[in-house]
């Protein structure tokens, strides 16, 4: 089986008008019309520049809805993590997180430079900007095996603003 990317993923919400305006609003996600006749309570999002069917499901399940206990009392999914092209669309993406107090955290993988987000039910995901294959070095490959903090503004001045990333490792080069 040669899988070469997630298609899309699909989300247990509790509030599906908040949880779409979060996606769309913050991340800039859109909807799509393909939620079939007389099926209520779920949306499908395309993430901006995707040419994907779609990206992202929500299906609502109600405000009774528990928060997930996945990875502290159970098992399941830890988180998601979406690809931007450039560290400029980081540093914007770290803005819009952080007013919507949706910012979890920053870390710096070595060859990813990674933001954490929490949508409104608390389910975590990761914004990952990835070193094209060409400008790896060995400092970088090395930094995998640590988590380091992440400095937007001194990745931006060593590797560019609109360097376009994973090129030659998740975009052909």
């Amino acid at each position: 089986m040669g899988i070469h990317r997630l298609n899309h993923a699909v989300l247990y919400v509790s509030d599906l008008a908040r949880s779409v305006a979060f996606y769309s609003d913050v991340l800039g996600f859109r909807p799509v019309a393909m939620t079939p006749d007389g099926f209520r309570g779920a949306t499908f999002l395309q993430a901006p520049d995707s040419t994907n069917d779609h990206d992202l499901g929500l299906f609502e399940i109600g405000a009774g809805a528990g928060r997930s206990t996945a990875g502290r009392s159970t098992v399941g999914l830890y988180h998601l993590a979406w690809e931007v092209d450039t560290l400029d669309e980081l540093a914007a993406t770290a803005e819009r997180l952080a007013a919507a107090g949706a910012l979890a955290g920053t870390s710096d993988h070595g060859t990813t430079k990674s933001l954490y987000g929490k949508d409104p039910d608390g389910l975590e995901f990761e914004v990952v900007w990835l070193i094209p294959a060409d400008l790896l070095d060995d400092t970088a490959l090395a930094a995998r095996k640590q988590i380091g903090r992440l400095d937007l503004d001194a990745e931006r001045q060593r590797y560019g603003g609109q360097t376009r990333g994973g090129v030659g490792i998740s975009v052909p080069a």
